[in-house]
Protein backbone atom coordinates (compact mmCIF):
# COMPACT_ATOMS: atom_id res chain seq x y z
CA UNK A 1 0.00 0.00 0.00
CA UNK A 2 1.21 3.46 -1.07
CA UNK A 3 1.40 5.59 1.90
CA UNK A 4 1.76 9.46 2.66
CA UNK A 5 3.68 11.37 5.43
CA UNK A 6 1.77 14.51 5.98
CA UNK A 7 4.19 17.12 6.22
CA UNK A 8 1.71 20.02 7.86
CA UNK A 9 2.40 23.47 7.39
CA UNK A 10 2.50 26.20 10.64
CA UNK A 11 -0.38 28.16 9.06
CA UNK A 12 -2.42 25.13 8.38
CA UNK A 13 -1.97 23.19 11.92
CA UNK A 14 -2.57 26.56 13.70
CA UNK A 15 -5.43 28.06 11.67
CA UNK A 16 -6.71 25.89 8.81
CA UNK A 17 -6.77 22.54 10.66
CA UNK A 18 -9.60 21.88 8.39
CA UNK A 19 -6.68 21.68 5.09
CA UNK A 20 -5.00 18.75 6.88
CA UNK A 21 -8.74 16.98 7.41
CA UNK A 22 -9.71 16.89 3.87
CA UNK A 23 -6.01 15.93 2.93
CA UNK A 24 -6.69 12.74 4.86
CA UNK A 25 -10.67 12.66 3.65
CA UNK A 26 -9.27 12.57 0.31
CA UNK A 27 -6.34 10.65 0.29
CA UNK A 28 -7.78 7.70 2.87
CA UNK A 29 -10.66 7.82 -0.18
CA UNK A 30 -8.09 6.63 -2.93
CA UNK A 31 -6.73 3.88 -0.40
CA UNK A 32 -3.43 5.67 0.45
CA UNK A 33 -1.76 4.83 4.26
CA UNK A 34 -1.84 7.93 5.92
CA UNK A 35 0.74 8.87 8.83
CA UNK A 36 1.38 11.87 10.51
CA UNK A 37 4.87 12.26 12.52
CA UNK A 38 4.05 14.06 15.40
CA UNK A 39 7.71 15.50 16.32
CA UNK A 40 7.17 17.55 13.01
CA UNK A 41 7.68 21.86 13.33
CA UNK A 42 8.41 24.18 10.90
CA UNK A 43 9.86 24.25 7.66
CA UNK A 44 11.89 27.05 9.05
CA UNK A 45 10.84 28.99 6.04
CA UNK A 46 10.37 31.97 8.49
CA UNK A 47 13.57 32.59 9.94
CA UNK A 48 15.43 32.18 6.27
CA UNK A 49 14.00 34.38 4.57
CA UNK A 50 14.28 36.96 6.98
CA UNK A 51 17.98 36.12 7.33
CA UNK A 52 18.40 33.91 10.42
CA UNK A 53 20.54 30.78 8.26
CA UNK A 54 21.59 29.37 11.84
CA UNK A 55 17.75 28.80 13.33
CA UNK A 56 16.63 27.12 9.87
CA UNK A 57 19.21 25.30 9.68
CA UNK A 58 18.70 23.99 12.85
CA UNK A 59 15.24 23.42 11.85
CA UNK A 60 16.00 21.60 8.90
CA UNK A 61 18.18 19.59 10.42
CA UNK A 62 14.98 18.19 12.66
CA UNK A 63 12.76 17.91 9.37
CA UNK A 64 15.40 15.69 7.90
CA UNK A 65 15.53 13.52 10.93
CA UNK A 66 11.97 13.32 11.48
CA UNK A 67 11.31 12.88 8.01
CA UNK A 68 14.29 10.04 6.81
CA UNK A 69 13.17 8.16 10.27
CA UNK A 70 9.33 8.23 8.67
CA UNK A 71 10.63 7.29 5.10
CA UNK A 72 12.39 4.22 6.72
CA UNK A 73 9.60 2.56 8.45
CA UNK A 74 7.88 1.43 5.47
CA UNK A 75 8.71 0.23 2.26
CA UNK A 76 11.31 2.48 0.91
CA UNK A 77 9.56 2.76 -2.83
CA UNK A 78 6.07 3.17 -1.70
CA UNK A 79 6.47 6.06 0.84
CA UNK A 80 6.57 9.69 0.49
CA UNK A 81 5.83 12.93 1.55
CA UNK A 82 3.19 14.89 1.21
CA UNK A 83 2.50 18.91 1.70
CA UNK A 84 -0.58 21.18 1.35
CA UNK A 85 1.48 24.17 0.36
CA UNK A 86 3.99 24.65 -2.85
CA UNK A 87 5.61 27.19 -0.03
CA UNK A 88 6.76 24.87 2.64
CA UNK A 89 7.30 22.22 -0.44
CA UNK A 90 9.58 24.46 -2.11
CA UNK A 91 11.45 25.82 0.95
CA UNK A 92 12.40 21.61 1.96
CA UNK A 93 12.99 20.65 -2.13
CA UNK A 94 14.88 23.69 -3.12
CA UNK A 95 16.34 26.09 -0.44
CA UNK A 96 17.51 23.15 2.09
CA UNK A 97 20.34 22.62 -0.36
CA UNK A 98 21.23 26.20 0.34
CA UNK A 99 21.54 25.59 4.10
CA UNK A 100 24.13 22.32 3.46
CA UNK A 101 25.52 22.92 0.70
CA UNK A 102 29.31 22.27 1.94
CA UNK A 103 27.76 19.00 3.96
CA UNK A 104 28.09 15.98 1.69
CA UNK A 105 27.02 13.23 4.03
CA UNK A 106 23.93 15.77 5.32
CA UNK A 107 22.73 16.35 1.46
CA UNK A 108 23.13 12.99 0.65
CA UNK A 109 19.93 12.56 3.51
CA UNK A 110 18.38 15.44 2.29
CA UNK A 111 18.12 14.23 -1.31
CA UNK A 112 16.72 10.60 -0.53
CA UNK A 113 14.02 12.51 1.47
CA UNK A 114 13.30 15.42 -1.17
CA UNK A 115 13.22 12.75 -4.21
CA UNK A 116 10.36 11.25 -2.45
CA UNK A 117 8.82 15.27 -1.39
CA UNK A 118 5.96 16.34 -2.95
CA UNK A 119 2.96 18.94 -2.85
CA UNK A 120 -0.62 17.65 -2.73
CA UNK A 121 -1.82 18.30 -5.80
CA UNK A 122 1.36 16.81 -7.88
CA UNK A 123 1.23 14.33 -5.62
CA UNK A 124 -2.37 12.81 -6.56
CA UNK A 125 -1.29 13.69 -10.00
CA UNK A 126 1.84 12.32 -10.66
CA UNK A 127 2.01 9.81 -8.06
CA UNK A 128 -0.93 8.32 -7.47
CA UNK A 129 -2.62 9.13 -10.92
CA UNK A 130 -5.68 10.56 -10.07
CA UNK A 131 -7.44 13.35 -11.81
CA UNK A 132 -11.06 12.51 -10.37
CA UNK A 133 -10.78 11.82 -6.87
CA UNK A 134 -15.00 11.81 -6.73
CA UNK A 135 -15.23 15.42 -5.69
CA UNK A 136 -18.39 17.09 -5.94
CA UNK A 137 -18.80 21.31 -5.68
CA UNK A 138 -21.87 23.04 -7.11
CA UNK A 139 -20.63 26.60 -8.10
CA UNK A 140 -18.54 28.35 -10.29
CA UNK A 141 -13.99 28.00 -9.07
CA UNK A 142 -11.58 29.73 -10.09
CA UNK A 143 -7.78 28.96 -8.87
CA UNK A 144 -4.52 31.07 -8.23
CA UNK A 145 -1.08 30.08 -8.86
CA UNK A 146 0.77 30.28 -5.60
CA UNK A 147 4.33 31.92 -6.67
CA UNK A 148 6.73 28.97 -5.08
CA UNK A 149 3.98 26.06 -6.79
CA UNK A 150 4.31 27.48 -10.16
CA UNK A 151 7.83 28.98 -10.00
CA UNK A 152 9.59 26.88 -8.07
CA UNK A 153 8.40 23.92 -8.59
CA UNK A 154 6.71 24.23 -12.26
CA UNK A 155 3.37 22.85 -10.72
CA UNK A 156 0.44 24.63 -13.16
CA UNK A 157 -1.58 21.39 -14.88
CA UNK A 158 -2.02 19.32 -11.72
CA UNK A 159 -4.48 21.84 -9.64
CA UNK A 160 -6.31 22.30 -12.78
CA UNK A 161 -6.56 19.18 -13.85
CA UNK A 162 -8.15 18.12 -10.17
CA UNK A 163 -10.59 21.41 -10.20
CA UNK A 164 -11.96 20.67 -14.12
CA UNK A 165 -12.46 16.49 -13.03
CA UNK A 166 -14.85 17.77 -9.60
CA UNK A 167 -18.67 17.03 -10.63
CA UNK A 168 -21.24 20.23 -10.90
CA UNK A 169 -17.76 22.96 -11.32
CA UNK A 170 -17.21 25.11 -13.48
CA UNK A 171 -14.23 26.27 -13.58
CA UNK A 172 -12.92 29.56 -15.09
CA UNK A 173 -9.04 30.67 -15.35
CA UNK A 174 -8.51 34.91 -14.22
CA UNK A 175 -6.35 36.93 -16.19
CA UNK A 176 -3.01 37.13 -14.40
CA UNK A 177 -3.51 33.75 -12.85
CA UNK A 178 -0.06 33.61 -12.52
CA UNK A 179 -0.09 37.06 -10.75
CA UNK A 180 1.68 37.08 -6.80
CA UNK A 181 -1.36 38.29 -4.29
CA UNK A 182 1.11 40.59 -2.70
CA UNK A 183 1.45 38.40 0.90
CA UNK A 184 4.91 36.80 0.30
CA UNK A 185 5.35 36.38 3.85
CA UNK A 186 7.16 38.99 5.32
CA UNK A 187 6.90 40.91 1.53
CA UNK A 188 3.53 42.25 2.89
CA UNK A 189 5.42 43.43 6.09
CA UNK A 190 8.25 45.11 4.96
CA UNK A 191 6.38 46.56 1.66
CA UNK A 192 2.73 47.19 2.23
CA UNK A 193 1.85 49.68 0.19
CA UNK A 194 3.36 47.65 -2.77
CA UNK A 195 1.81 44.13 -1.19
CA UNK A 196 -1.48 46.01 -1.19
CA UNK A 197 -1.31 47.38 -4.83
CA UNK A 198 -0.59 43.86 -6.00
CA UNK A 199 -3.51 42.44 -3.67
CA UNK A 200 -5.71 45.09 -5.59
CA UNK A 201 -4.78 43.85 -8.95
CA UNK A 202 -5.51 39.99 -7.70
CA UNK A 203 -9.34 40.97 -6.53
CA UNK A 204 -9.74 42.61 -9.89
CA UNK A 205 -8.75 39.00 -11.30
CA UNK A 206 -10.97 37.13 -9.07
CA UNK A 207 -14.06 38.64 -9.44
CA UNK A 208 -13.35 39.30 -13.07
CA UNK A 209 -14.67 36.07 -13.39
CA UNK A 210 -17.25 36.23 -11.99
CA UNK A 211 -16.79 32.94 -10.10
CA UNK A 212 -18.04 32.00 -6.58
CA UNK A 213 -15.30 30.56 -4.96
CA UNK A 214 -11.38 30.84 -5.03
CA UNK A 215 -9.05 27.86 -4.85
CA UNK A 216 -5.19 27.78 -4.24
CA UNK A 217 -2.94 25.36 -2.69
CA UNK A 218 -1.11 27.75 0.31
CA UNK A 219 -2.66 29.13 3.02
CA UNK A 220 -0.67 31.90 2.75
CA UNK A 221 -2.25 33.46 -0.01
CA UNK A 222 -5.52 32.42 0.52
CA UNK A 223 -5.71 34.10 4.28
CA UNK A 224 -4.31 37.57 2.02
CA UNK A 225 -7.29 36.99 -0.39
CA UNK A 226 -9.72 36.28 2.16
CA UNK A 227 -8.64 39.25 4.93
CA UNK A 228 -9.10 41.02 1.47
CA UNK A 229 -12.18 39.86 0.15
CA UNK A 230 -13.62 39.83 3.84
CA UNK A 231 -12.77 43.75 4.78
CA UNK A 232 -14.78 44.91 1.32
CA UNK A 233 -17.84 42.70 1.50
CA UNK A 234 -17.23 41.11 -1.30
CA UNK A 235 -18.73 37.59 -1.23
CA UNK A 236 -16.74 34.96 -2.43
CA UNK A 237 -15.62 31.71 -1.15
CA UNK A 238 -11.53 30.84 0.20
CA UNK A 239 -11.00 27.34 -0.33
CA UNK A 240 -7.90 25.31 -0.24
CA UNK A 241 -7.77 22.71 -2.65
CA UNK A 242 -8.01 20.03 -0.40
CA UNK A 243 -10.84 21.14 0.90
CA UNK A 244 -12.70 21.19 -2.19
CA UNK A 245 -11.62 18.04 -3.41
CA UNK A 246 -12.64 16.62 0.14
CA UNK A 247 -16.26 17.70 -0.83
CA UNK A 248 -18.38 14.81 -2.15
CA UNK A 249 -21.61 16.94 -1.85
CA UNK A 250 -22.85 14.56 0.42
CA UNK A 251 -24.43 15.58 3.93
Amino acid sequence: MMRANLFITCLVDTFFPQVGESMVRVLERLGVDVRFPEEQTCCGQPAFNSGYRADAKAVAERFVSVFGEALSEGRDEESYVVCPSGSCTTMVKVFYEELFHNEPTMLDKLRRITDRTYEFSEFLVKVVGKTDVGARYDGVVTYHDSCHLLRELGVKDAPRELISSVKGLVFREMPLHDSCCGFGGTFSIKFPKVSVSMLDEKLDSITGTGADTVVSSDMGCLMNISGALGRRGIPVKVMHLAELLANTGKG
